[in-house]
């Protein structure tokens, strides 16, 4: 596992081949860091599948409405919803999409993101500026590389369990 430098603002998720450190970039993008924090600390990532994996780009999750796993889970809605928060305005940095860097998925609106996001597979300089990026991956991209792909996935991976490495 990554040396966590500061656990107050470090991911861990663990996935079925094992965990992922995740740093996130609260100087970059506060709103989104702290939104991570509030889901994790309250389980709702917790059984969240991949409901879009595109091999060569990234991996998507975090819809904590539909894409739970364990309640009520249907693939065909998961990717459609949010969590019961506000949506976040967009905090756009110069910051690359880069391998195993975190982003926010969001619809056309630039500030709707809420809950989900995606963990870049390679560098995709297309998306610069266009969505907020704010976390990077530390440890365990293999893990990530190992998610089951597809939009959807016929077997989707899940995010077992995510919490805040100063609470693990």
């Amino acid at each position: 596992m990554a040396d966590i430098k500061d656990p107050e603002n470090t991911i861990i998720m663990t996935l079925k081949g094992g965990d992922v450190v995740i740093a996130l970039l609260p100087d970059v993008a506060p709103a989104h860091t702290e939104r991570m924090k509030e889901l994790a600390r309250s389980g709702a990532y917790d059984n969240v599948c991949f409901h879009r994996v595109i091999d060569g780009f990234m991996a998507q999750t975090g819809d904590v409405q539909h894409g739970d796993m364990e309640d009520g889970f249907n693939i065909g809605r998961a990717g459609t919803g949010s969590s019961d928060l506000p949506d976040l305005p967009a905090e756009f940095s110069k910051l690359p999409h880069a391998r195993g860097s975190l982003g926010a998925a969001r619809s056309q609106n630039p500030n709707s993101a809420n809950s989900q996001f995606f963990i870049n597979f390679k560098d995709n300089d297309f998306l610069n500026g266009q969505y907020t990026v704010y976390g990077q991956v530390l440890s365990g991209m293999e893990h990530v590389d190992a998610i089951q792909k597809g939009e959807p996935p016929t077997n989707p991976d899940r995010m077992i369990k995510v919490v805040v490495a100063a609470d693990a």
